[in-house]
């Protein structure tokens, strides 16, 4: 693997499990060091960071980690709906129902609040399958790129056992109807499971900001 790519993989992994929070400064010196890179393949990786919209130039030598605000999550969401509907409706028509119909069968026997990160693998296979039976580089492309983002937006939902519960639930109901090949019920499934996504997300970023204090003047 080349510097930058595996500079790359660091820094986004860290970003999106919050490790690097919202406003850290990458500084060049301390993050080449950091991640045993020269200055050049940090600058690409930094640069490609930039393009998904993970960093962003504050000013001509200062990189900083972006926020992902309420504003931000209803715009992604608004574009993720448009695309997954999409993806779920043609690959109900063109994906191996076999492979769906045993994807449904682990979302049942699931349990996301005892193992998040095996339901989240899980969603990740799910995604792939898709894609696969999408067989459209330019909608897939465009997924890759709105997943990027949701990494970041999911930790908001870890902690809420009866979310995750539900979003298991939704998600068997989406791989059945693509399993059933009845794509505008996979669509309206998936609309459905991203309402309700979008929801409990804005509903805890308002719990959290109205948890954090004032500042003091």
């Amino acid at each position: 693997m080349r510097a930058s790519d595996r500079a790359y993989a660091t820094l986004l992994d860290e970003i999106q499990s919050g490790a690097l929070r919202p406003g850290t400064v990458l500084g060049e010196v301390e993050q080449s060091s950091r991640l045993g890179v020269s200055r050049t393949p940090l600058r690409e990786a930094l640069s490609r960071l930039t393009a998904d919209g993970l960093v962003a130039q504050a000013s001509p030598r200062v990189t900083v980690v972006t926020d992902i605000d309420a504003g931000d999550i209803r715009a992604l969401f608004e574009l993720r709906r448009a695309l997954e509907e999409t993806a779920a409706r043609a690959g109900a028509t063109r994906g191996d129902r076999e492979v769906f119909r045993a994807l449904a069968s682990e979302f049942a026997a699931t349990d996301a609040s005892a193992s998040p990160d095996a339901y989240y693998a899980l969603i990740a296979r799910f995604d792939r399958e898709l894609d696969a039976a999408v067989a459209n580089d330019y909608l897939t492309a465009a997924l890759r790129n709105v997943r990027t983002h949701l990494v970041r937006v999911r930790r908001l939902a870890r902690d809420n056992p009866d979310r995750l519960a539900a979003s298991v639930a939704e998600h068997r109901v989406i791989a059945a109807a693509i399993a059933a090949g009845d794509g505008e019920l996979a669509a309206h499934a998936t609309h459905v499971h991203l309402h309700n996504a979008l929801t409990s997300i804005l509903d805890t970023l308002h719990v959290i900001s109205s948890d954090t204090p004032e500042a003091t003047p």
